[in-house]
Formats: C-alpha cells, structure tokens, sequence
C-alpha cells in the first residue's frame, strides 16, 4: 500500500509547475550578442581616440587668424592657422612664429625666423639672403621675388633673440623696419607664444620646413603632433560609424542564419 497525505493524494512522482514551456534561445542568439559586444568595445575605442585628439590638440594647439598678407603666398590675409604652443628656446631658423611685441603692434603677429642669437644677417649676396655670410635658399618666397626689397645692412642677432622676415618683402613691417632700434630689429625669444604648423582655412595643409637652415647649428625643428592628431581623430570617427552600422547589422544576419532541419532518422 502506498502511503499518502493528508489530502489522499499520492506522491508517486515529483510535481511540475503550471505555465508555458520555457524552449532553447532562438537560433543566432549567441552571434547576435557578439556581434553587439563587438560593435561597443568599436564604438567605445573610436571616443577614445577620436575626444582624445580633439583634447590633446586643444591643449598643444591654438588657432590664429592671420591679419594682413604679410606672410603670402604662404599665409594669407584673413587665414586661419593652427599654432603649437611652445616655448622660445624651441625656436630655430625657419619657423614661421606667432609673437607679441608691444613696440611692433597690438596683436599677435606672425613672421619667420630668419637668425637667432649670434647669428650675422645680411642681404643681399648675388640676390640671397647671407647668415653668418652663407647664402639661405629660400623656396617660400613667391617666384621673383626678391630676397630683400633695400637689401638688410649686416645685422648681428643678440643674444636670446630673434632676426624675423616676412615672406612679402615688399610691404611686410619686420625686423628690416625696426633696424634702428635700440636691439637691432630683433625680438626677444620669449615674446614668441607659438609656431605655425598649418593653414586650416583656406585648407592649404601644414607648412613644410625650410631645408636652407638645416646644415646650420641647430638645425630646423621637427613637424609638430598635428598628423598623428587628425589621424587620431579621423579614426576614431570610421571606428565610431562602423561600430554603430555593425551592430544592427550582426543582428539583422543572426536572424536571417537558416535553422538546420534534423535528420531523417530522428523521431
């Protein structure tokens, strides 16, 4: 005899709860969710490197607008520049600077250097410009130009300062126009705030590094962080885009995967 409850019921087998039967997950679940997984970690590596450029460009660059025509054919009046923040002993022969200096003007200015401390400037040298006697090549000038307009008497630098040209020689208000000055014409290195790595408006691209300087002590400095900071950015943004279409796109094919059909054998 079987023993029974209290209610008589009989506890031959365990009871089952009531309700629908719960089935496998649907066919392509598990691709759907790796492919999600996939989409975030891209979409999350493209902020990275896409809001990491545009915050390490704000804090190594700072953007100028170019005054007069000072600096043509390569800067022109009304251009937007991106300047590296730097310091004025960063600065060597051929860099295009940004500079304050109160005898000069108001605002910032942008002019290259041509000398630095020491150095002896002088133009012209069977139509060149000479530092230290030794004639400068210099391919940013417009074709005819002259190096120099009324010819620059020979000039000595001080000492933690800087000779500075425009690349207009015809009308540009540089260190020529302030030769009688108690300092020669030349501006001390820690008047300069920055150096010009690109017009970004017109998008001219960056300026390249004049080669006349660089058998010179010294030398010329190197490209600025610009290229690898857009290339940061510009990736960031394809990884962010890309990321956010796969993701529908994972899942929209996990649910066009076809089911396999069992076997024939199977019952």
């Amino acid at each position: 005899m079987s023993a029974t409850d209290g209610t008589g019921g009989s506890d031959a087998g365990p009871r089952t709860a009531s309700g629908p039967d719960v089935g496998p997950p649907p066919p392509g679940a598990p691709r759907a969710r790796r492919g999600a997984m996939l989409a975030g970690a891209v979409v999350a590596l493209g902020c990275v490197l896409f809001l990491g450029g545009f915050v390490w460009g704000a804090v190594l660059y700072r953007p100028y607008t170019v005054p007069t025509d000072s600096m043509s054919p390569n800067i022109g009046a009304g251009d937007r520049v991106l300047a590296q923040r730097i310091d004025g002993d960063q600065v060597r022969r051929g860099d295009v600077v940004v500079f304050e200096q109160a005898d000069w003007g108001d605002l910032p200015m942008v002019k290259r250097v041509v000398g630095v401390g020491g150095d002896t400037v002088a133009c012209c040298t069977d139509g060149a410009l000479t530092v230290d006697g030794r004639p400068v090549a210099e391919p940013y000038l417009a074709p005819g130009t002259q190096a120099s307009t009324n010819g620059i008497s020979r000039t000595v630098v001080p000492e933690g300062r800087l000779f500075l040209l425009g690349d207009e020689r015809l009308g540009s208000l540089d260190s020529t126009a302030h030769l009688q000055d108690a300092q020669g014409g030349s501006v001390s290195r820690d008047a300069v705030v920055a150096r010009v790595d690109a017009v970004v408006w017109p998008m001219d691209g960056t300026l390249t590094r004049p080669t006349g300087f660089a058998a010179m002590p010294g030398g010329i400095s190197r490209p600025g962080p610009l290229a690898p900071l857009l290339t940061s950015v510009a990736v960031g943004a394809v990884l962010i885009l890309g990321g956010a279409a796969y993701g529908p796109l994972a899942r929209r094919s996990a649910r066009r995967r076809p089911v396999a059909s069992p076997s024939a054998g199977a019952r």
